[in-house]
């Protein structure tokens, strides 16, 4: 992620990337405004621990497939973050998710529009 151009367009090569491997509900935060520290904030979830893991090594290796390496990678089983600096990665449990709420704390920050698949939609029968 080398121009200011590529921001968005990495974000959402990210976002493809977890829909690859079946994440629910992706949300994409331009906090550019609001934040010092990123300039976009993923949120994606996971039906178990495992795709946890499944979702964000595909992210890692979709982006080091572009010769970007993250700056740190933190989590537990239920909850990793990933950090490329201007784009900052959350793969959450699906009910761990909903305990933070972190778009609830990114309320002002507007949502970028993605076409999301049906699949993709936590509230649709998993079976």
């Amino acid at each position: 992620m080398t121009n200011r151009n590529g921001f968005k367009e990495s974000a959402l090569a990210a976002v493809e990337a977890a829909i690859e491997k079946k994440a629910l509900e992706p949300v994409l935060l331009d906090v550019s405004a609001e934040s010092s520290y990123t300039d976009y904030i993923l949120i994606v979830s996971a039906r178990s621990d495992r795709q946890v893991q499944a979702i964000s090594d595909h992210i890692i290796e979709t982006f080091s497939a572009r010769r970007v390496r993250p700056l740190g990678v933190e989590g537990v089983k239920d909850w990793v973050l990933i950090d490329f600096g201007v784009l900052v990665v959350h793969v959450f449990y699906h009910p761990v998710r909903e305990f933070y709420d972190l778009e609830g704390l990114w309320i002002e920050a507007p949502r970028v529009p993605l076409a999301v698949p049906a699949e993709s939609r936590a509230y649709e029968p998993m079976y």
